[in-house]
């Protein structure tokens, strides 16, 4: 069967080309287009919805927030990533701005309203205490893509934005933008999704291939750093130190139902998800 599947263009995105690269979507009959989506979780949520695609694999605060306030376009099929993501806190090289506490009320970047970078300004802001009541915490700048956004805040278009840190990097390395802080995830940072519209079998033959993905992937770390630094605009010292910092799913095909439930409490409080009638157990795809 042919499926559509969307994915960030990052290193993240490894275990993805090792699954295509060495045959196991077509060792399970699956022909597999694998679609970049630099602008990340935000634009394949709305590609899932028009049915461009018909599984992602994005950041868990997009999908979880996408889901609890209403979108039945697509569920949770299994979890990629185990350890949390650290949103590196970027601004431009002259804006004046040096500390996070001085993006209070100001102008957030994001690549797209419901994005990843979109959901953790209000956990920033939640952390930092500027939450109020039927307010949003920041003026949110809607920037498109990395690009867009590096090009925001040196334009002034906004005060700054977040996006993974070893991403990030080279733009510091280079001087581009501004490190001036950070913040993790309190959560699995990746997780997977499938369209309502995709026979769960087929989603689980692809998870199946994904599993073997990560396996290549953990036995083959020499092989994943000459890829990630030939294909993915990264350096051999920067793919090395971030293979140190993550940890892909031991099987793919399994959502913890406790990671659900605490990544829709911390939205909750930050206000990402309101009124939410959505219970955690109907956000999972269920494969049996």
């Amino acid at each position: 069967m042919s499926i559509k599947v969307g994915y960030v263009p990052e290193h993240f995105s490894t275990p993805l080309h090792f699954a295509e690269a060495h045959g196991f979507f077509t060792s399970r009959s699956l022909s597999v287009a694998l679609i970049p989506f630099p602008s990340g979780t935000g634009h394949m949520i709305k590609s899932l919805s028009s049915g461009e695609i018909s599984i992602a694999i994005g950041l868990t605060e997009g999908w979880i927030s996408a889901i609890a306030n209403g979108n039945t376009d697509f569920k949770l099929a299994g979890k990629y990533v185990s350890t949390p993501l650290c949103w590196a806190i970027s601004t431009g090289t002259q804006q004046g701005i040096d500390r996070v506490e001085d993006l209070a009320g100001g102008k957030l970047g994001v690549s797209r309203i419901g994005s990843g970078s979109y959901v953790m300004g209000f956990v920033l802001a939640q952390v930092n205490g500027w939450l109020t009541a039927g307010k949003e915490p920041f003026e949110f700048v809607i920037l498109d893509d990395f690009k867009g956004l590096r090009d925001g805040v040196n334009s002034g278009k906004a005060d700054a934005f977040m996006w993974e840190y070893y991403t990030s990097k080279k733009y510091y390395d280079s001087n581009e933008i501004k490190k001036i802080g950070e913040i993790y995830t309190p959560w699995p940072s990746w997780h997977i999704v499938a369209s309502n519209n995709l026979p769960t079998t087929t989603a689980s033959s692809f998870l199946g291939a994904v599993n073997e993905g990560i396996a290549y992937f953990n036995t083959h770390k020499d092989e994943a750093v000459e890829y990630i630094s030939t294909h993915l605009d990264y350096s051999k010292e920067d793919a090395q130190e971030w293979l140190g910092t993550v940890e892909f799913s031991g099987d793919v095909r399994k959502v913890d139902q406790k990671d659900v439930n605490e990544t829709l409490e911390v939205l909750r409080e930050a206000g990402v998800v309101k009124d939410s009638k959505v219970g955690s157990q109907d956000m999972v795809l269920n494969l049996s």
